[in-house]
């Protein structure tokens, strides 16, 4: 993968579970990050006396955060309601020349902010709920 655009890494949210996706608006920066605990199975027969990890075993994870202004009435909306109501609606995240993950995300923190003399800004972290599907581009 060479050098891109961060513009072009996309967060997008189904926004009335028909499957039909549509951008979060007004993002700024966006974060996708992909985690898998390991599980240790070493022992004294362990050669040379180093870890074994049970390959397949663990709880893999991803997490999304993004942050930027209000542009968009409807999906600040769907995102706002999204954490309040517990939710999990899929979520496409665009990876350029990467690929799409989608699947099932929870709004787990959103924060706003601003100062005197700026624009109003916010921030949402998503954790996954379930399975995640890859689709290379």
């Amino acid at each position: 993968m060479g050098a891109q655009n961060g513009k072009d890494l996309l967060i997008k949210v189904d926004m009335t579970s028909d499957g039909q996706f549509e951008t979060i608006a007004g993002l700024r920066a966006t974060r996708v990050s992909f985690n898998a605990e390991t599980v240790d199975v070493t022992s004294l027969e362990s050669q040379g006396g180093w870890r074994e990890l049970l390959a397949g075993a663990g709880v893999r994870s991803a997490n999304i955060s993004g942050s930027g202004v209000f542009k968009d009435a409807g999906t600040d909306e769907r995102a706002r309601q999204l954490f309040f109501d517990g939710e999990t609606p899929d979520f496409q995240v665009i990876i350029p020349d990467f690929g799409i993950v989608e699947g099932p995300f929870q709004v787990s923190a959103v924060e706003y902010s601003g100062s005197h003399n700026g624009e109003a800004t916010y921030e949402l972290t998503m954790a996954s709920a379930g399975a995640l599907s890859f689709t290379a581009i």
